[in-house]
């Protein structure tokens, strides 16, 4: 792919005005949109990572017939954390 798509943000003059109130020292719009587009693939790519791991999980659980109940999870990871914040504390 190897297509210079301008993005039409770029032709709305108030985003544009906008986008440049919000700039900081030595960024340009283009700089925002290229790190808020890049920062949007990660999302994405971590999005479906969940997903699939998810439905990873649910497939296992339901090849094995085990299951885990939400409040014993919450349980479970309140006491790490717990934990953790205890030994933090020292």
């Amino acid at each position: 792919m190897n297509e210079t798509v301008k993005p039409s943000v770029l032709d709305d003059e108030e985003f544009h005005a906008a986008a440049e109130s919000v700039l900081r020292e030595g960024e340009t719009v283009a700089d925002l949109i290229d790190r808020s587009a890049r920062a949007e693939v990660d999302y994405r790519r971590e999005q479906a990572e969940f997903v699939a791991r998810g439905l990873a999980a649910l497939e296992e659980a339901e090849r094995t017939g085990i299951w885990y109940d939400a409040d014993e999870v919450h349980a479970e990871l309140r006491a790490k954390l717990d934990k953790k914040k205890a030994e933090l504390s020292r």
